[in-house]
């Protein structure tokens, strides 16, 4: 591949990569917020579980649009993730010493961590599909049908709180550093104002979603919602 057409090619993937991530930080955004409605209880908890489940009714079949979001974010994480290693081969190939990397004095540790993060919260994902939506675990050994009552039983269980924790300080790097390389990957961040504008929303998304994805389990941990 030749020196223009391989940069043609990265800035694609960064591209993609960018775009991807703009429809998963849509959806944490909204899955957040239906994760908050814990806090009105297990009949608008319940409420919201199964609205989800009948939106677009009848034009589309009991859990369609569901489905249809499903199969987008299942396509854009393929996507992202290949980007990602394809993106990290040629960093990796393009090194001229192997073992000897300069550090950039303006780096910041949640772009270091992006690689290992983004494994972590891989690994992560798997488990809380498998805990609350494929295989709907319930390691209290209580019930699975309830949505709220799987919920409570989940997160009273302190070391389950504790790995949602710390996916989500993991989510939360990932969104501060991912925010400003789409932007820069898009041309928003071309001045110092737009910079900055670039950086302060990738904090504000940041605290917001993994702030407010952690307020459950704490609740929940500490009896609150009940």
């Amino acid at each position: 591949m030749t020196g223009a057409r391989a940069a043609r090619s990265t800035i694609a993937l960064k591209m993609l990569m960018a775009v991807t991530g703009i429809v998963f930080i849509l959806f944490v955004l909204v899955h957040m917020y239906g994760n908050l409605k814990a806090f009105s209880g297990p009949v608008a908890y319940d409420e919201y579980a199964e609205h989800i489940r009948t939106i677009g009714e009848p034009m589309l079949p009991r859990t369609g649009l569901l489905w249809l979001i499903r199969a987008v974010l299942i396509v854009s994480l393929v996507v992202h993730v290949a980007c990602a290693l394809v993106l990290w081969r040629r960093k990796v190939r393009a090194r001229t010493t192997k073992y000897v990397m300069r550090k950039s004095n303006r780096s910041t540790f949640s772009s270091h961590w992006m690689r290992w993060g983004g494994i972590a919260l891989l690994l992560f994902v798997v488990w809380h599909l498998i805990n609350f939506t494929i295989g709907k675990v319930n390691v209290s050994g209580g019930p699975t049908d309830d949505p709220y009552d799987l919920l409570v039983d989940s997160f009273s269980t302190w070391w389950l709180t504790l790995i949602y924790l710390l996916a989500m300080v993991a989510l939360a790097m990932h969104l501060r550093h991912g925010t400003w390389s789409a932007a820069q990957t898009l041309g928003l961040t071309n001045n110092a104002r737009a910079r900055r504008n670039a950086n302060v929303l990738g904090y504000v998304l940041a605290i917001a979603i993994a702030g407010g994805f952690s307020l459950v389990p704490v609740f929940v941990l500490f009896g609150v919602i009940s």
